[in-house]
């Protein structure tokens, strides 16, 4: 049975596409993290990075979600795509993990939680997203996937990260990007996505983003203010 380490936000709701997906049984087991319960040392050991998703497998750990996806494809024998397109799954798959992911989560921060606006980062990091975007958008012409003709961990990857494009670029989201739009569209409306969005109505997680909960995500940040503070 795999163990499922669950929060609500892009990188495990990948995890939870393909979980649902597939049909292979898990169990949840909820970290929120905006409470630091990633920091504990029970769940360091599992993910010495201190992120969500995590699994637990027949004793084995897996972290991080493109790694996760990769090895359930590889166990399970489920939406890796044609042997012939390898390259081109690995490809994309690294693309969405390497740049559209981490531009989309930088320019979420300093759009809406750093606490102080700076107009460089938040100049940089929204045009990259917004680059990534266009590179995708781009490459959906004439298709519906990713990857050749069938629906892959490719197109989950991508899904957990193109779901929150409104709160990425703004309000317009993917309306400058019409293949975007189709193809997330088409995504959205499996009966998969549903049950993964419900899975986080199974926990009481924290919403407030708060002292506690910037604490318990940006840690570094109050480290070194504090190193700073007690070094006066």
């Amino acid at each position: 049975m795999i163990t499922f380490y669950f929060h609500h936000t892009p990188n495990p709701m990948k995890v939870a596409l393909f979980l649902e997906e597939s049909g292979l049984p898990y169990q949840l087991a909820p970290v929120d993290t905006l409470k630091g319960e990633q920091h504990t040392p029970a769940y360091r050991a599992i993910n010495p990075n201190g992120k969500t998703p995590a699994i637990v497998d027949d004793g084995q750990r897996v972290f991080d979600s493109n790694a996760i996806l990769l090895y359930l494809s590889e166990k399970s024998g489920q939406l890796g795509g044609a042997p012939a397109l390898r390259g081109e799954l690995l490809s994309w798959l690294m693309f969405i993990a390497t740049g559209l992911g981490p531009y989309s989560g930088q320019s979420v921060h300093f759009r809406h939680a750093a606490p102080e606006k700076l107009p460089y980062a938040i100049n940089r990091y929204l045009r990259e997203a917004q680059r990534h975007y266009e590179v995708l958008n781009t490459h959906l012409e004439g298709r519906d996937y990713i990857v050749g003709d069938d629906f892959t961990i490719a197109d989950i990857a991508a899904w957990g990260w193109i779901d929150k494009a409104s709160v990425v670029l703004g309000e317009n989201g993917l309306a400058p990007y019409t293949n975007l739009q189709r193809w997330f569209s088409a995504i959205d409306a499996r009966p998969a996505v549903a049950r993964a969005r419900q899975l986080a109505t199974q926990a009481n997680f924290k919403t407030e983003l708060d002292e506690i909960a910037r604490r318990a995500l940006y840690p570094q940040n109050y480290a070194q203010a504090e190193h700073e503070q007690q070094a006066k």
